[in-house]
């Protein structure tokens, strides 16, 4: 299941409107924080989906009772550009655990590419909701790689993936290999260059974060 969050218009469009903007990118610290929104935006929509119990609770009035969220996700993402939606996720699950990965792409002289991953923390993830959070979702190899990863420290009982971007062939391969997901997206663009990007997309997510990496 795939649910767009921009497609009605909101503030998400706004948003998505200074990511992709060449002239507003230089301003990292804006960057982010769009970003961090999106995250915001998508874990209030996740919320709605999980479930809740009643519970007693004291005023300074009254006796009441209240509706609590029976059980904390675990919270994913994909170093290092995957840091500021992960932050808007965790502000508002702030009790979630998490799951740390460093995954990249290390590309070849002929432009193909392989996906390294060199790092993973992560707790138990047996009938836990997990919700993993990558920017871009172009190919979708590294969200697979690194869900293929994380299963290894017990299975879901539920899969949300958050993404800034996505491509159809991306969603569609997430898809396929895990008909399971709901992924939750702030705009679907056109689809892949013959370098694997998204088009028109907004570029290196992770470079406008947090500034260029050499590539070795």
């Amino acid at each position: 299941m795939v649910t767009n969050l921009s497609q009605h218009d909101n503030l998400i469009s706004a948003w998505m409107y200074e990511l992709r903007d060449i002239t507003r990118q230089t301003d990292r610290n804006r960057f982010r924080r769009n970003i961090e929104r999106i995250g915001q935006v998508a874990a209030y929509e996740i919320s709605k989906t999980l479930t809740y119990s009643n519970k007693d609770t004291q005023t300074p009035i009254a006796p009441t009772n209240s509706r609590v969220l029976n059980n904390q996700p675990v919270l994913a993402t994909i170093l290092r550009a995957g840091l500021p939606l992960y932050n808007g996720l965790l502000s508002y699950f702030d009790e979630a655990d998490s799951a740390f990965i460093g995954a990249y792409r290390k590309h070849h002289d002929d432009h193909s590419f392989e996906i390294a991953q060199g790092y993973i923390a992560c707790p138990d993830l047996s009938g836990r909701t997990l919700i993993v959070a990558d920017p871009m979702l172009a190919t979708a190899a590294s969200m697979l790689q690194t869900l293929s990863s994380l299963i290894q420290y017990g299975i879901p009982s539920q899969l949300h993936i958050v993404a800034v971007v996505a491509s159809p062939d991306g969603m569609a391969e997430i898809s396929r290999k895990h008909p399971e997901a709901h992924i939750w997206v702030a705009a679907i663009d056109e689809g892949l260059n013959a370098d694997k990007y998204i088009v028109p997309g907004l570029g290196d997510a992770g470079d406008l974060c947090f500034g260029e990496k050499l590539q070795r």
